[in-house]
């Protein structure tokens, strides 16, 4: 059952530490992994290892708040990949209430002491929220977003939050009005956008999981790049109040962990229906927990009778080769499981990348217009009241935000309102109808979450086409509604040490803990791959 993808990596780490954060993986025994060899041992739940350690008092929460605080700023300088860290003490504080209350006896939540990661759009009260633009710059929302707020009400301690492409407008970080977070696996190259921050934060261990928001990619593709699991919920699933809209039928929060368990259970924090968002659902959310099975009770064919579609056009030119040959491993590893595997083809797959861009941008040119310097934002002093609304957002948006604001306007002006916008909801609707009709023969459907590997910092930034072309493999499922969670499943060769693939597994609307179930199966019986950059290899067992 146990398959052999990818040769197991190993390289010099450049950071130690001490020994409170490696001690969890001995402590967990409510995890749902077995003991296996260090460079071979599958993803464990530091979520479940780290309430294990708190309640059998191995560990507290001061110390482990402290641990991942030294390995924070360590890192930091090299990936940058926070806009704000409050000051130790305030996360001291509130690690030092919750030893408090579990020598009192009292009761905790499932995320007591887990140090969450916040991306900059999203509110939150006690920070600032910038959204990555100069625009709102120590701008400080009055109030959290309703997944921070259950967050926080389950115990969680934010730890800060993550850098991003301003107002979710890019796939590098690159587009950030205040700087470029950089790959933990090669600090050359990007991490992914727009969530970057968020996926390099949990794959360098900065914090245990964090948040980031998905429109047409924004999560899946980050996760790739930076080898660690990323999930995009059904939409309506998690609550939009509180996330800075970009293009609101398509943004979604979504969850950032390095194991799918881990993921499952934040997904569980902060999905279910909100009455300050009339587009969430009454969907009941069920138990995710519940989907994860320990690696010891597995068949031998835990997988026997899964329909399984391999994108047939996610896979063909276009592609790097490296790629495609690890999603290929990753089909014949689930074969290994019992699962049924064909090529699926969706011919509208193509069409979802310039539908796509015509809706999104043509949502932002009217979800922006509210940054005028008057009602949000920072204002330029002006004598008349057009010079004020032009030069502060002159000043205040970056070049890729002001470009798309106008393809989105031009998009939606008389005369070409048919031509663009509604041709595009058309093209919409039937990619929702062929994702249906392929979900009908098929559990799931897997492809790459993006057609390379991380590049390098400034490769393409001045090619903006090629930068959107690589939301080809994402974008779709946002224009669908449906949720995908992408895990790393191999590595392409390149110095230092290998750059992670992700696989994207795309299901049914509302159908969640099927994908995380399978995904969990999936990495539990994954050999020799450890999906640990070596930024902090050595810290992290």
């Amino acid at each position: 059952m146990l398959s052999t993808l990818q040769t197991p990596r190993s390289s010099l780490s450049r950071f130690t530490l001490p020994s409170t954060i490696t001690t969890l993986a001995s402590n967990s025994q409510s995890t749902l992994t077995t003991t296996q060899s260090p460079t071979t041992s599958p993803p464990q739940s530091q979520i479940l290892s780290i309430r294990h350690s708190l309640l059998t008092r191995n560990l507290s929460a001061v110390d482990l708040a402290r641990s991942y605080l030294t390995r924070l700023r360590l890192t930091e300088p090299h990936l940058r990949s926070f806009l704000h860290i409050p000051d130790d003490q305030t996360i001291i504080s509130q690690a030092n209430d919750l030893d408090r209350r579990i020598a009192a006896g009292k009761d905790v939540g499932p995320l007591a002491g887990v140090l969450v990661a916040v991306k900059d759009n999203i509110c939150t009260a006690d920070m600032p929220s910038t959204g990555g633009s100069r625009i709102l710059q120590n701008y400080r929302p009055p109030f959290d977003a309703t997944a921070v707020k259950k967050l926080k009400e389950l115990g969680g301690i934010v730890v800060g939050k993550t850098n991003m492409d301003e107002f979710g407008m890019g796939s590098t970080t690159e587009a950030s009005a205040f700087q470029v977070t950089a790959n933990p696996w090669d600090v050359s190259r990007v991490p992914g956008g727009s969530s970057g921050g968020s996926a390099a934060a949990v794959s360098a261990r900065q914090c245990v999981v964090s948040l980031g928001s998905d429109t047409g990619g924004s999560v899946r593709q980050p996760a790739s790049f930076c080898g660690v699991v990323g999930l995009k919920p059904t939409y309506g699933r998690v609550s939009r109040f509180g996330l800075m809209a970009y293009a609101s039928s398509l943004d979604a929060i979504g969850c950032f962990g390095s194991s799918v368990a881990d993921t499952g259970i934040l997904l569980h924090a902060i999905a279910g229906h909100d009455r300050f968002d009339a587009t969430s659902s009454k969907q009941e959310v069920p138990n995710f927990l519940s989907h994860f099975d320990s690696a010891s009770s597995l068949e031998s064919k835990p997988l026997k009778g899964l329909r399984v579609g391999l994108i047939r056009e996610t896979i063909e030119d276009g592609v790097d080769a490296g790629v495609v040959s690890a999603i290929r491993a990753a089909a014949s590893h689930f074969e290994e499981l019992g699962c049924s595997v064909n090529e699926v083809s969706l011919p509208s797959f193509s069409l979802g990348l310039p539908a796509y861009y015509v809706l999104a941008l043509s949502e932002s040119s009217s979800n922006l217009s509210r940054y005028d310097g008057i009602r949000y934002g920072n204002q330029v002093h002006a004598d008349e009241l057009d010079s004020l609304y032009g030069d502060s957002r002159a000043k205040g948006l970056g070049s890729e935000v002001k470009m798309r604001i106008l393809m989105g306007t031009y998009a939606l002006s008389a005369g070409y309102y048919d031509a663009y916008y509604k041709r595009a909801q058309q093209v919409r609707t039937i990619i929702r109808n062929s994702f249906k009709e392929a979900l009908d023969q098929y559990d799931i459907l897997i492809s790459p979450a993006a057609p390379s590997v991380a590049y390098k910092i400034g490769e393409k930034k001045n090619d903006p086409l090629a930068m959107y072309a690589g939301d080809i493999m994402t974008v779709n499922v946002n224009l669908a509604g449906l949720p995908a969670l992408v895990l790393p499943c191999g590595f392409v060769d390149s110095e230092p040490a290998g750059l992670p693939v992700g696989l994207q597994m795309i299901g049914a609307a509302f159908d969640e803990g099927e994908l995380l179930r399978v995904g969990h199966i999936f990495e539990q019986t994954l050999e020799n791959c450890r999906f640990v950059p070596p930024l902090v290899a050595d810290s992290v067992e």
